[in-house]
């Protein structure tokens, strides 16, 4: 089974040659995906657009500025409704359709986005955080299931895929955006604002396309499904695909009628759902636990942290791992039709491994020979820190005691000739940034000069380009794939839940991580963890390149758990 070929994937890269020949092909299968994408391109959005209003959110709102656990509760608020909303949205999709709920979820993010850009309070934010989350949490699974229902399995990996391009396509605009109203007054309102354009978009698109035709099949609309079937395959296909989608119809009735009455705990114990969801939920447990969207959301103050100063500059700096991003997913969309799944997955993590070695290795060195504090007589003397001008030995005092000052919060205002020099310690407020920054010196108060702060960025950005290589598209397009069709929006809203939920612990307990055991532990052991995901991809997930979504589940029927994955197996 594993590496197996089946189907019309047995080039490899046809499935990339097909997508990208759609416009003249079949321009109707394309701007399906592409609308529904607009799913990813929100999702990514999101990510991008929070990592960069937060600095200036903290600067509006002081009280976010001084609290950790306030910063974290605006990001994982949207967590937490995207929890709420992939638990549903599996539910709902079976109900509704898949394309309902797109619609849905399209409605959310434009309440969510004008709470945010109105807000006069940090509570009136995190309301509307918690519309788009919910929003996100819906299309995170509903997105990928309706491309890979409405698509051949030739290129189903590579139209699916199209929303791990958008996800950093989204990032991308997000930064544009951010830096285009740098200047400007209310930045970060503009910058969330955004959302509820592209939402309205989305919906006028989807609006004209067609629910699933294997939803509606199952349902009993045959006709409308064969109807729809019949713009998506070609003559020679799509009287083999009708046929194997009635048998598979008529078997699940067979054998289970009424199955929907049947208890979640029903459905479990069916060997088929069960090895799909281990495999489904498991991947996307590990996806979250890697570390990735501590990355994404907290890019720019990591770039602060490994010693880069302004906000403007972390954002260009991001904006470079975002197009990296962007470039990676493009080869994933390649890869993922040629390579398999499980292979992609490999190699991917193998990168992340090796890349948030790097991270740890330089948050070490930064973290442990940082700056000292001097005493001198310049006119930052009126401001020094309190705790600094009381302690016993102040020549022990570094950069990174400076910023662990708490009472009050404390800044490092370095030289700007040389910032690996000795600097004043002082007073965090804006008096004391405007009258370093009018000194021609650079103002520290989330980490430290370095002279590794590029190699953290290069550590940055080859974390970025293997995840979106396999670890970032790879779980959503199986879960879109493995699910017997019975159950497969319940089963693909178990796993979403399971992805967002481990989202949101990661994504909480980022920032206190790096407070309490610093940035270096913090990536180290997101790279334990990657090495326990390489050993959870070799047992426990099956290969779906290729495979025709009904006979997925005869595949998990009979396949048996083992650790090699690079030789090809003909049997099942």
């Amino acid at each position: 089974m594993e590496g197996g070929t089946h189907g019309s994937s047995s080039d490899g890269s046809s499935g990339f040659r097909e997508s990208f020949s759609l416009p003249w092909k079949n321009p109707f299968v394309l701007r399906l995906a592409l609308s529904a994408g607009i799913g990813g391109f929100l999702f990514g959005y999101d990510i991008g657009v929070i990592s960069g209003a937060l600095l200036y959110i903290r600067d509006d709102f002081k009280s976010v500025d001084k609290s950790t656990v306030l910063q974290e509760t605006i990001v994982s608020t949207a967590i937490a409704g995207a929890v709420i909303g992939a638990a549903i949205g599996g539910w709902m999709n079976d109900r509704y359709g898949r394309r309902t709920v797109i619609l849905m979820t399209d409605v959310l993010f434009f309440i969510g986005a004008v709470f945010m850009a109105t807000s006069p309070a940090p509570s009136l934010l995190i309301v509307g955080r918690v519309f788009v989350g919910l929003g996100i949490g819906m299309v995170s699974m509903t997105s990928p299931l309706y491309i890979s229902e409405a698509s051949s399995p030739s290129n189903r990996g590579a139209l699916v895929n199209t929303i791990a391009f958008l996800i950093p396509s989204g990032q991308l605009l997000s930064y544009l955006i951010t830096l285009a109203f740098a200047k400007a007054p209310g930045t970060w309102r503009w910058m969330l604002g955004v959302t509820a354009i592209l939402a309205l978009l989305q919906c006028i698109l989807m609006f004209f396309l067609p629910e699933s035709p294997r939803w509606l099949y199952r349902k009993g609309r045959i006709e409308e499904a064969e109807r729809i079937l019949r713009k998506i395959y070609s003559e020679n296909e799509v009287e083999g695909e009708i046929k194997e989608l009635k048998e598979s119809v008529e078997a699940e009735i067979k054998e289970k009628e009424g199955f929907e009455k049947i208890s979640l705990i029903m459905k479990l114990k069916t060997k088929t759902v069960r090895r799909g969801l281990y495999a489904g939920v498991g991947l996307q447990i590990f996806q979250q636990l890697v570390g990735i969207n501590t990355v994404m959301y907290y890019r720019p103050s990591i770039i602060q942290l490994a010693g880069f100063a302004s906000n403007e500059t972390a954002i260009l700096l991001s904006l470079v791992t975002v197009v990296l991003n962007a470039l990676s997913s493009i080869v994933s969309i390649y890869c993922i039709d040629k390579t398999g799944r499980k292979r992609l997955l490999i190699i991917s993590l193998l990168g992340v491994i090796i890349s948030l070695g790097i991270l740890s290795v330089v948050f070490h060195e930064t973290t442990s020979h940082p700056p000292l504090v001097s005493i001198t007589n310049t006119p930052f003397k009126a401001y020094t820190c309190p705790d600094y001008s009381f302690v016993s030995n102040s020549a022990s005092w570094d950069c990174m005691k400076c910023l662990k000052s708490s009472s009050p919060n404390c800044g490092f205002c370095a030289l700007g000739a040389n910032k690996l020099f000795s600097g004043e310690c002082l007073v965090a407020n804006d008096t004391v940034k405007h009258l370093c920054h009018n000194y021609n010196r650079l103002w520290y108060t989330r980490g430290c000069p370095s002279r590794f702060g590029w190699l953290a960025l290069l550590g940055l950005a080859l974390y970025i380009v293997f995840f979106s290589l396999g670890v970032g598209p790879v779980p959503w397009l199986v879960n879109a794939e493995i699910y017997p069709l019975r159950c497969r929006g319940v089963c693909g809203g178990i796993a979403a839940t399971a992805n967002w939920i481990s989202n949101l612990v990661v994504a909480q307990s980022f920032l206190s991580l790096t407070q309490s055991i610093g940035p270096s532990w913090t990536f180290l052991i997101f790279g334990l963890i990657s090495v326990v995901t390489i050993l959870f991809v070799l047992t426990c997930v099956p290969e779906t390149k290729g495979v025709p979504i009904e006979e997925i589940e005869q595949m998990l029927e009979k396949r048996a758990l083992h650790f090699k994955f690079w030789e090809k197996r003909a049997d099942l």
